[in-house]
């Protein structure tokens, strides 16, 4: 018998029941030698189970001092205090408390995870243990699969495997039969002859006979503390226990484990305990899929609309500014205002912001080419006209300025017109009739979106706006006036400038100024609002699932108290058992945004037949790793609370629930 080990005084141990305190301990004064087995004997209620949750450092002293080899142990902190269990200490439970996932080698295996030791040495230990305890055909058996006394040993295996300096067994006969519990008794017996020190529970004189001292509680407080008797219980003769050696564990090692291990023995728990509910882990995907498919889709709609939408702008002229007659938009009196006349246009090419500026007259009118006949628009501007609104000539080339001052009879006819009359044969030269004036085609547009949205299905044909003027409509005023900017010039300071100088023009504001970079602004102001609440509802839709992980892991909790209790009495840190759940809450999160990039990707094929092409739906890598990225985070930020209630729970509760 070697020198004291474990040092109680004064010990008081309270606990609050509504507006009354219940003291389980009252004072006492123990001392527990290296080597020794003690029987901590009384009924019922006597203050023995809240001893040994105090000796096992599951529970802490609201008064008084413990001690473990002169530690004082009020002075550790948690994770010292979990440092202090795997290495000394080992739990053999009344109920055995096996976590019923893990097979018999995998649930002896627990202390030395948390120990930090890895497969590779761990297993072969583990498997050395349950075969000296006569279990070696039932390594692989999960709980369920066991006997009774067959559990009772694999937890006094799992309280070995780290070396069990001292095994603390609560009534570990007390859910067995008289044969089985003597064979059991008979196994700590020998365990004790080996050196490991026995700390005993229980309320059975049978049982407390096999102890070197019979501890007796009454109400808190010890009566007796005496020698057992002489005629202890003897070895079964009959079939010899096996000899397991208290050295011949690997003597734990204290250092941390890396993190990167650490964490994947936590993702393989977590893995295998999502396995284990499968219905809750479905139920709980279903909300995390629906979410990361409205995410998903949402982003991917976004995106199409945002391809859409560059389509439209491609070649649009953005720095120019149109004028049109009428105090501003919607002036009953525009079409009766005609102030807009060619020396406006002479003026404003003077100022140096200037680039281009050309006079516009449009009117609908017939056009025929030979035998074929059609109802178009016909446009005069001048030659600058074409690139200060971005418009391509394909074919031949534009006005100049002879052509303007001569008011030739040559015309530009847009791809719709050149389709129309003449295919695929050459335009150019040819002779059409805009009205009943013959020009001749000098020039074949190409495409802009700029020209399309003002009716790109139409016959379009442009005419110098002198010969429109003069030859065709009979009038010298304007329908509008078209400016290109210089380069690095901005389109707002621009029409502030222009303003000034027509209203000095004209003596008064009757035009009004069309900023095309501002209406631009403003509609993508308007698609970037609607792109963002596309995305709100697809956020909404995650964060409902998001609720629903997080009460399915509070729930998990509740129902895993027991587990999450046995994994700190054998050693875990308050930061394995966080992690393991937030493990589990992101995997499911990870595993939802899988199936519902998977669904998603479904989608976007089957809507491919009922929006147009030019919103085809596809998922970008983008949508993608907003997928992942935002299953990840809502994983952590939905399971962080039921990960730390996890950590915080009391073991003492955790293992006296049901």
């Amino acid at each position: 018998m070697s020198g004291t080990l474990l040092e109680l005084r004064g010990a008081i141990r309270r606990y609050d029941a509504g507006e009354q305190e219940i003291l389980a301990l009252r004072g006492i004064d123990l001392d527990i030698c290296a080597g020794e087995m003690v029987a901590l004997m009384g009924v019922s209620g006597s203050g023995k189970s809240t001893l040994m949750n105090i000796l096992g450092c599951l529970d802490k002293l609201s008064e008084g001092t413990y001690r473990i080899d002169g530690q004082d142990v009020a002075a550790l902190r948690a994770d010292q205090l979990a440092l202090l269990r795997r290495a000394n200490f080992g739990f053999v439970f009344q109920r055995y408390n096996l976590l019923s996932q893990l097979s018999a080698v995998a649930n002896v295996e627990i202390p030395a995870i948390y120990a930090g030791r890895d497969a590779a040495t761990r297993r072969p230990h583990a498997r050395a243990l349950l075969e000296r305890l006569g279990l070696g055909e039932r390594l692989a058996s999960r709980p369920t699969q066991l006997s009774g006394g067959q559990q009772q040993r694999v937890s006094i295996a799992r309280a070995l495997m780290n070396g069990g300096r001292v095994i603390l067994a609560d009534e570990p006969t007390g859910a067995l039969d008289s044969c089985t519990g003597h064979e059991v008794m008979d196994l700590l017996l020998e365990l004790n002859r080996l050196g490991h020190t026995l700390i005993i529970a229980t309320h059975d004189p049978a049982v407390a006979a096999y102890a070197h001292r019979i501890v007796e509680f009454a109400d808190g407080r010890i009566v007796s503390d005496r020698p057992a008797p002489e005629s202890r219980p003897a070895l079964a003769a009959a079939e010899p226990m096996p000899t397991i050696a208290q050295g011949e564990a690997p003597s734990p090692n204290e250092s941390e484990a890396a993190p990167w291990a650490r964490l994947a023995e936590a993702a393989h728990m977590a893995v295998l305990a999502l396995l284990i509910h499968r219905l809750r882990t479905a139920l709980t995907l279903l909300g995390v899929v629906i979410g990361i498919v409205s995410v998903v889709t949402m982003v991917a709609l976004g995106e199409a609309a945002q391809r859409s939408l560059a389509d439209d702008l491609k070649g649009l002229t953005t720095n120019t500014l149109e004028i049109y007659p009428g105090k501003d938009w919607g002036d009953p009196d525009q079409l009766r205002i005609q102030t807009l006349v060619a020396s406006d246009v002479e003026a404003l090419r003077r100022q140096s912001y200037v680039k281009e500026a050309s006079p516009v007259v449009a009117q609908s009118t017939s056009l025929r080419y030979r035998s074929l006949n059609g109802s178009g628009s016909v446009n005069g501007v001048s030659g600058g006209y074409f690139a200060a609104v971005g418009l391509p000539i394909e074919q031949g080339s534009t006005f100049d300025r002879s052509d303007i001052d001569r008011k030739a009879q040559v015309v530009v006819i847009d791809s719709n017109v050149k389709l129309r009359f003449f295919g695929s044969t050459d335009p150019l030269g040819a002779t059409i009739y805009v009205g009943k004036l013959p020009c001749v085609v000098i020039g074949v547009t190409g495409h802009n979106y700029q020209q399309e949205s003002r009716g790109g299905s139409r016959l379009n044909v442009w005419v110098p706006y002198t010969t429109a003027g003069a030859r065709l409509l009979g009038r010298s005023h304007l329908d509008s006036i078209v400016i290109a900017l210089r380069d690095g010039e901005a389109p707002q300071l621009a029409e502030d400038r222009l303003t000034p100088l027509m209203i000095k023009r004209h003596r008064v504001k009757d035009f009004m100024v069309l900023n095309l970079a501002e209406r631009i602004r403003s509609g993508v102001a308007l698609f970037e609002t609607m792109s963002l609440l596309l995305a709100t509802i697809g956020v909404i839709s995650l964060t409902v699932g998001g609720v629903g992980v997080m009460n399915i892991m509070l729930v998990s909790v509740v129902e895993r108290s027991r587990e999450i209790g046995v994994r700190v009495a054998v050693g875990a840190r308050q930061s394995d058992i966080r992690c393991q759940f937030l493990i589990e809450s992101v995997l499911v999160c990870l595993i939802g945004a899988a199936l519902g990039v998977a669904l998603s990707y479904a989608i976007c094929v089957v809507t491919r037949y009922f929006l147009p092409p030019k919103w085809e739906m596809w998922l970008s890598p983008s949508a993608v790793t907003t997928a992942v990225v935002t299953a990840t985070l809502t994983g952590v930020i939905f399971g962080y609370a039921p990960a730390r209630n996890a950590a915080r729970l009391d073991p003492v509760e955790a293992l006296a629930r049901d």
